[in-house]
């Protein structure tokens, strides 16, 4: 089956076709993903409004041009998958209601897509990777640990109470000057500096619950940044350095105890694997460290390749063709969602930032 997937939670405006196959297995036939980070960058972030308005000049064009790619036109596809949340309402609605418009026009099924779960699954679109399986999620306005069990049988073993991943490193970036987005940003700037120079917390290490919280972190960095001020070039690589290494620090520890909670609900499992996804898992520092922690708990790490960990089409499609494999449809009344929870039993974390815990 082919599946057109169309994603538009957040600043990237994408479209994909994907196939799957009878055996399960998957092959992207088209990928189109246009960023509006430059858009936003003069900003230090999202600008909910900016990124509605770039959805709507492009998302056809982008469509046209993943079918395009893809050699293929709208009777060869089987049903069209849109995300339909969570992320920022305005997007979500417009990839949402352009894929009801296929689907009507055309007579295929619609499929409205998690966007949490099109990051859970994309493993097993790149490597066929089998259940079960736990999931890191580390993106902009998404942290958190689930143990992927089956289509549509998620559980949220932690999350964060404060920021996102995603967020820390972008306002952590905005703080020091440094562009948008803020990850890679970050990470390049450290790449010269001294890790060990500012003495940053590592929140919630050793807490026996997978929980993250970045707020004091972040507050960290600004007060250690405030002492030195004005900053030089090498503060600025100094304070990089040192946020991202207790940043580094507080995942590998985080992680430990989600392996820990996930051992016991699957202790037989003869090759265990953390899957790491989202925008933050592109850091060659975070997935270093990583590598090496899940070993020693005999754990391997799979990480989808860096265009695939961000938001994608290719995830949406695929989520969609996985659901379509089991009869999982929906009707044109399908709402589009803020907040949108991938474990429906998992209490909301008060005091939880944009996405993170109650997604």
């Amino acid at each position: 089956m082919i599946v057109l997937g169309i994603e538009t939670s957040c600043d990237e405006t994408a479209a994909s076709l994907v196939e799957r196959t009878e055996d399960g297995a998957g092959r992207i036939l088209a990928d189109i993903v246009l960023s509006q980070a430059a858009e936003h960058a003069a900003f230090g972030g999202v600008v909910p409004e900016i990124a509605a308005r770039a959805h709507v000049e492009a998302l056809d064009t982008v469509i046209a041009a993943a079918m395009r790619e893809a050699g293929l036109d709208f009777d060869r596809i089987d049903a069209v998958a849109a995300t339909a949340g969570p992320g920022l309402i305005g997007g979500v609605m417009i990839g949402l209601t352009t894929a009801k418009a296929i689907a009507l026009a055309t007579g295929k099924p619609l499929i409205a897509v998690n966007h949490l779960e099109g990051h859970a699954l994309t493993a097993r679109l790149t490597d066929g990777l089998a259940f079960p399986y736990l999931l890191l999620l580390v993106s902009g306005g998404h942290t958190q640990f689930v143990a992927v069990d089956d289509i549509g049988a998620y559980r949220r073993l932690g999350t964060t109470i404060d920021d996102a991943l995603g967020e820390a490193f972008d306002k952590a970036a905005k703080l020091l000057g440094l562009a948008y987005p803020g990850g890679p940003e970050i990470e390049k700037a450290a790449l010269s500096g001294q890790a060990d120079r500012f003495a940053l917390p590592r929140p919630l290490f050793g807490r026996p619950e997978p929980d993250f919280s970045l707020s004091g972190l972040k507050t960290a960095l600004r007060l250690a940044a405030e002492k030195v001020a004005p900053l030089s070039d090498d503060d600025v690589s100094d304070l990089a350095a040192s946020f991202q290494a207790a940043v580094t620090d507080t995942i590998v520890d985080r992680t430990a105890r989600a392996l820990d909670a996930f051992t016991r609900l699957h202790p037989n499992l003869i090759d265990p694997i953390l899957v790491i996804a989202g925008g933050v898992a592109a850091n060659t520092a975070i997935r270093t460290a990583l590598t090496a922690a899940v070993a020693e708990k005999g754990f391997r790490l799979l990480a989808p390749p860096p265009r695939l960990c961000t938001d994608n089409g290719a995830m949406i499609a695929w989520a969609g063709a996985e659901r379509l494999a089991r009869g999982l449809t929906d009707g044109l009344e399908a709402p589009a969602r803020a907040r949108w929870p991938l474990d429906k039993l998992a209490a909301p974390m008060l005091g939880a930032g944009t996405k993170g815990a109650k997604a």
